[in-house]
């Protein structure tokens, strides 16, 4: 048992006999008033106490320190690529991304056991190799997704376009911020954005959100005492407006990204972003041949943005090496379960993970890739997502298996404040103007 599952069990305990004691006639708010300021004192204890200074050293927060720590390589890729073919696999990236979100939704959370079995239960294969037909967690279907799409709208017989979720708000919150600031938009402007378009949020997201209420500005929103979600995956999954922005030119894409992970996260927080933002920046104008030989360079790529021996490009090189060693996707993805036991399943490095794998096993084919990705379980909606999303950006939607393609319509709902839905075409056409832009600045020929 994990210290976390051993504390959360003991604190359960202590409610339920205060529960008790309360039916009894207890007179007990002394005595909970005295756990609560010991449980106050001990959360700013673990907040102030110090890590390991080497390992600090190697992850800093700051850009100019981050880029002092990384590896040589492309900061930009001088490719010229028509309107229309860039057009393609923007459109491309962000149908991808949708379709690994959609299919991850349902089963968000759980393990791959679970999944597993879902699947016999429901009569479908395992990997999946479709949308779900039935919901794998019986009696969710009725209930709502973030209080806007009927959850079984995310079930391939009542799909007509694309729900409403986390990992695709984000997404096009990046580029409402990008067209109200422009290219030299700054954290202040990402919290203003937060505050303007945001009802809600989860984790690292939610207490980054209260403290700009309480005027607190970045980065401070992201240290404070109340946030030990700060290396999750939250910041992961904002990823890809930045990399749409800027294809071939990573380094723009990571350093837009790092101005958006800070508001809300930290160290190997800010590094998934920026990672992710960078290989989608690679993967828009990747041309290796041969699309699996494209899904690996980028994955590379990406790696020149972070810090060379922080904690997240360990992560993605030995993910690289265990599935280059191993012939079975089970195996790897056994290897990684184990290598991160115990840690959030909402963490940037176990999701990382497994999108990794999802993508190297998937070997270029589109349908395997996410298909893998979900059934490794975990954060499945996040991590089929950027999966979905890069290889999208490598395939262009013209290449995207129309079983994929056509049941997400020709627009998604959202959640954002003032808004109601984003067209597929709308959304791709927006961030061609804006990468326009990024390429002209970075010297690319349009």
């Amino acid at each position: 048992m994990s210290y976390h599952s051993k504390m959360s069990a003991r604190a359960t305990c202590l409610t339920q006999w205060l529960d008790l004691k309360k039916e009894q006639g207890a007179d007990t708010e002394a005595l909970e008033q005295a756990f609560e300021a010991v449980l106050d004192d001990f959360v700013r204890k673990a907040h102030a106490t110090p890590g390991d200074a080497g390992l600090a050293t190697r992850e800093p927060d700051d850009l100019e320190a981050i880029r002092a720590l990384r590896p040589h390589g492309p900061r930009v890729i001088r490719r010229a690529m028509s309107s229309d073919i860039l057009f393609d696999r923007i459109r491309g990236a962000w149908l991808g991304r949708a379709a690994g979100c959609v299919l991850g939704i349902p089963c968000e959370g759980m393990s791959r056991d679970q999944i597993a079995t879902a699947c016999t239960v429901s009569g479908q294969k395992y990997p999946l190799t479709g949308y779900w037909l039935s919901d794998p967690k019986p009696g969710q279907a009725n209930g709502l997704h973030y209080g806007v799409t009927p959850r079984k709208r995310f079930l391939q017989p009542w799909m007509r376009d694309v729900g409403a979720d986390d990992d695709l708000a984000y997404t096009q919150l990046g580029l409402l911020i990008l067209q109200e600031h422009g290219l030299d938009f700054t954290s202040a402007n990402v919290g203003e954005a937060w505050l303007r378009y945001l009802p809600t949020a989860c984790t690292a997201e939610k207490v980054a959100l209260q403290n700009l209420k309480d005027g607190m500005v970045p980065p401070e929103t992201a240290r404070t005492d109340d946030n030990p979600f700060a290396e999750w995956i939250g910041a992961d999954i904002r990823s890809d407006p930045w990399g749409y922005a800027a294809p071939g030119c990573p380094e723009r894409a990571a350093e837009f990204a790092w101005r958006d992970a800070r508001v809300s996260h930290v160290r190997n927080g800010i590094y998934g972003e920026m990672y992710f933002s960078a290989v989608i920046a690679t993967a828009l104008v990747e041309d290796s041949g041969t699309p699996a030989a494209s899904v690996e360079r980028s994955l590379e790529a990406g790696l020149a943005e972070i810090p060379k021996h922080c904690r997240m490009a360990e992560t993605v090189r030995e993910t690289m090496e265990w599935c280059r060693e191993e012939s079975a996707w089970k195996e790897t993805v056994g290897r990684i379960l184990v290598r991160y036991r115990g840690m959030s399943p909402v963490h940037t490095l176990n999701n990382a993970a497994l999108t990794i794998a999802g993508l190297m096993y998937g070997r270029g084919r589109f349908g395997p890739t996410i298909g893998l990705t979900v059934s490794a379980g975990l954060d499945t909606d996040c991590t089929a997502a950027t999966a979905g999303s890069i290889l999208g950006a490598i395939l262009g939607a013209k290449r995207l298996p129309a079983r994929w393609r056509t049941p997400l319509g020709k627009s998604s709902q959202t959640y954002i404040i003032g808004r109601r839905r984003f067209g597929h075409d709308t959304v791709a056409r927006s961030f061609l103007r804006i990468a326009q832009q990024t390429r002209a600045a970075c010297g690319v020929a349009l």
